[in-house]
């Protein structure tokens, strides 16, 4: 049994975070000129389906994001009009957070806090109290209990809010991209398996140079039918789910770049490379 509140995996993942921050700002991966032009830096599928939840824009939706590293998109979000708290265990992400929504002069719309997510509910007091939980790209794969992360995501929201959710591909993720001689990913890791993967990597997705000296990471696989079904024990339910064929990050060294900072496969689509969901948070029948 996996302590969620303290442990190795926890200090290596963090310390590994806490190094990728000035790696993160460097590059230019991680553009936030968009940001200081009044605009946004989601991603196309994310804003998309943004759009698509709130086409009548996020005037008035009070947001909670999960994970949000330095909060690049939970300031995107506040440009489209939300008023956001955001959450993340890397204090130095947490302090640039900060620091980007005090430039950006929406420091009254952008909250940050730094906690484990296991520790939200007791950092941050206000169940049912967010009309948008989200979370995207990179998040519970560093994560050992999926269904406490679903229960802390229903815990948060509003009766009749939703929860949006964008992630690499879990049948992508048993590929490793570099072990191939062709080029083509190869299987490296089990989809289902109840032990974290503990990886030995300096490199970094967004500086192709960089060598991070805090290299280990604990990573765990979660299947869709673990998150679905942890999501509806949690009492949600599913409104909408995707795959898709691109991904905003190089999963896979053989993936080209297409539009919009995007990732995919240059001819056959062999797999979905990541997926997104909707869920609700059912408001309670006014006939009962």
């Amino acid at each position: 049994m996996v302590d969620l509140r303290d442990g190795d995996w926890l200090d290596d993942n963090r310390a590994n975070w806490n190094e990728r921050v000035p790696v993160h700002l460097a590059s230019g991966f991680y553009d936030s000129s968009p940001l200081r032009a009044g605009g946004s830096v989601l991603d196309p599928i994310v804003a998309a389906e943004i759009a698509e939840l709130f086409p009548d824009g996020l005037d008035g939706t009070r947001v909670l994001h999960l994970q949000c590293h330095f909060g690049s998109d939970s300031l995107s979000l506040v440009k489209l009009g939300a008023t956001v708290v955001g959450l993340d265990f890397s204090r130095p992400a947490v302090q640039e957070a900060r620091r980007m929504a005090a430039e950006l002069g929406v420091a009254d719309r952008a909250r940050f806090i730094e906690a484990n997510i296991y520790d939200a509910r007791h950092i941050l007091p206000e169940p049912e109290s967010f009309d948008l939980v989200f979370t995207t790209w990179g998040t519970i794969g560093w994560l050992p209990d999926v269904a406490e992360w679903a229960r802390i995501v229903a815990w948060f929201m509003k009766p009749g809010g939703r929860f949006y959710f964008a992630d690499g591909h879990p049948t992508a993720f048993v590929f490793d991209g570099d072990s191939a001689a062709d080029g083509m990913p190869a299987f490296a890791y089990p989809y289902v398996s109840d032990e974290p993967d503990i990886i030995d990597d300096p490199g970094d997705y967004a500086d192709d140079e960089a060598v991070l000296e805090n290299a280990r990471t604990w990573e765990w696989m979660h299947p869709l039918g673990e998150v679905m079904a942890s999501l509806r024990e949690a009492g949600l339910r599913i409104d909408m789910f995707r795959e898709h064929l691109q991904v905003p990050w190089r999963m896979f060294p053989v993936l080209v770049e297409k539009e919009s900072g995007m990732f995919g496969w240059a001819d056959q689509q062999w797999l979905p490379l990541a997926y997104s969901l909707v869920a609700a948070n059912p408001a309670p029948d006014p006939g009962r």
